[in-house]
């Protein structure tokens, strides 16, 4: 990582540092996202925990997982991955945010491997890892199966899969397209399509087509009232999660 930034003229490391201070600005841009971020941690670290059988309550419980966080941005998840122990590898298919999640991984005193490369990329490759992060990318991807297929192949046997997205409903539509884009305009118009947004059952399929062992989902529920997010074990009309496993 030492020697990448260290191609990078003076002036472009600020620029990169100036965005770097946006993306984790809690009351920026991204304030949405951090809003969320907790409790993505919370279903994320219990599932590894319970899968891998390691105690959160211990310092560094993931180490000696490998994990792949695939569409890192600016590497909201990769750095609580990377202080509970976890070897992280962030990558995005966006370039522009690979320099901006290094800064802050440097200014953290974190080792995070981040690569502008996508999940076909590195299946090629032959990159193994126990756990993938798939958050909210799925519903963006041209061909999902092949998509999945390429993260189940990243897998080594008994990785967890974990997968966010959002349902495909009117109630979706209102709150993921028309709340957020339209009215509290928190993500650019156009940003989602509700076509592409995928359903519990369809998703599971999907997995189970990709070679995975769907093993759980839950619902992540916001409270407009205390703005604020929560799991849910029934309510997945919005956004929900799920876990699978490469048997």
């Amino acid at each position: 990582m030492e020697t990448a930034l260290s191609t990078v003229d003076a002036g472009e490391i600020a620029k990169f540092e100036a965005m770097a201070a946006e993306w984790w600005d809690p009351e920026g841009k991204f304030k949405p996202l951090h809003m969320l971020n907790p409790t993505r941690l919370d279903y994320i670290t219990a599932q590894i925990a319970g899968e891998f059988g390691r105690n959160l309550m211990e310092d560094k419980p993931f180490s000696g997982l490998r994990l792949l966080d695939i569409g890192c941005g600016g590497g909201l998840l990769c750095e609580p991955m990377a202080r509970l122990g976890a070897t992280v590898v962030g990558a995005d298919a966006a370039a522009r945010n690979i320099p901006v999640a290094q800064v802050h991984a440097q200014q953290s005193g974190l080792e995070i491997d981040y690569r502008h490369t996508t999940a076909e990329a590195l299946a090629e490759a032959g990159e193994p890892f126990d756990v993938v992060l798939n958050m909210e990318v799925v519903e963006h991807v041209a061909d999902p199966l092949t998509y999945l297929t390429a993260c189940r192949n990243l897998l080594k046997p008994n990785g967890l899969h974990i997968c966010s997205t959002i349902n495909r409903n009117p109630k979706s539509f209102a709150m993921a397209i028309v709340g957020a884009e339209w009215v509290m305009r928190w993500l650019p118009k156009g940003t989602h399509e509700w076509a592409k947004f995928i359903t519990p059952d369809e998703l599971f399929d999907l997995l189970r087509r990709a070679g995975l062992d769907p093993v759980d989902r839950k619902g992540f529920k916001f409270n407009p009232l205390g703005w604020s997010w929560s799991i849910s074990d029934r309510d997945l009309s919005v956004n929900y999660v799920t876990a699978a496993i490469r048997r």
